[in-house]
């Protein structure tokens, strides 16, 4: 399997009481989602709460996710930052390791226009990876459109994209521009349109909590079985629409405790969720894991 094909999660990442790095149970997690089904991590996402981890703690992170992975299990490093500059050095890091690929948005520090976002991913492919695009234009402010994926895929740097905007007509127009340019899917909650429209793989943050579900809905979804992908598409919705809700990262969280794992706090910024936010996921995951959902 190409490396950044099938279900790779977005690890979501332990901290202790202290807000302390948790890297042993970070790594347990790892294990343990590959022995689930998984495909592969991407640690320092978005989920990661990377924009809150010192560089030690960021590069340790990609360490522990390599060291726990199975033979053939990838781990594909998010590489965010303000810059260019920093944002090579991330994936000269995961080369290093041996990561295969990296995900990289672009750069974050303003709204980039088109000539930037350009130049952002020349730089960073200097380091050699193949580079996952990941566009995510409500927190960066910059969209990666088809027309700009195209140019991006023309000059060969990059492989792929997250495609996180949540519009489900996006792949087919990416695939008349940019034949050959991977579509992940990168919102949990239209993971089912995205596997029916021919994407290979998905960047997910629910099977953090429910790694089998998920797993068995894309795979079900991606190989056209709607008779058993739909129903279980609706089973575990009311938590997928989570991922694109601005509480994501504690949602999964709080879902991942109730289900046996450990989720834990949040870094700030974030901030814990209100009553009603934190009665609905439990409400929806607690119905999840009452219909043997896991």
């Amino acid at each position: 399997m190409t490396a950044w094909h099938g279900v790779l999660v977005a690890t979501a990442l332990p901290l202790t009481e202290t807000l302390t790095v948790d890297f042993e149970k970070y790594g347990e997690h790892v294990a343990w989602l590959a022995a689930e089904g998984c495909d592969g991590v991407t640690p320092n996402g978005s989920l990661g709460e990377y924009q809150t981890l010192t560089p030690e703690e960021r590069a340790r992170v990609v360490a522990t996710a390599v060291e726990a992975a199975p033979e053939g299990f990838t781990v594909m490093p998010g590489v965010a930052a303000y810059g260019a500059a920093e944002s090579r050095r991330w994936a000269e890091h995961a080369a290093e390791l041996g990561c295969p690929a990296v995900m990289l948005l672009p750069p974050n520090a303003y709204r980039a226009d088109d000539r930037a976002v350009l130049a952002h991913y020349r730089e960073v492919a200097k380091a050699g990876l193949p580079i996952v695009a990941y566009n995510n234009p409500f927190d960066t402010k910059v969209d990666l459109v088809p027309e700009l994926l195209a140019e991006l895929h023309a000059e060969g740097l990059i492989v792929g994209v997250k495609e996180f905007s949540g519009d489900v007509r996006r792949p087919y127009r990416i695939a008349e521009l940019a034949p050959g340019l991977d579509v992940l899917c990168g919102a949990d909650d239209v993971s089912l349109e995205l596997a029916i429209s021919g994407s290979p793989g998905w960047v997910a943050g629910y099977p953090n909590a429910l790694p089998r579900a998920c797993v068995e809905l894309w795979r079900a979804a991606s190989a056209g079985d709607l008779e058993k992908a739909l129903p279980l598409y609706r089973q575990l919705h009311p938590l997928l629409r989570w991922d694109s809700r601005t509480e994501f990262v504690q949602a999964i969280k709080l879902s991942m405790d109730l289900a046996g794992r450990y989720g834990g706090a949040c870094r700030q910024p974030r901030v814990p969720l209100t009553d009603e936010q934190e009665k609905q996921v439990r409400e929806a995951t607690g119905k999840a894991l009452a219909e043997g959902l896991r």
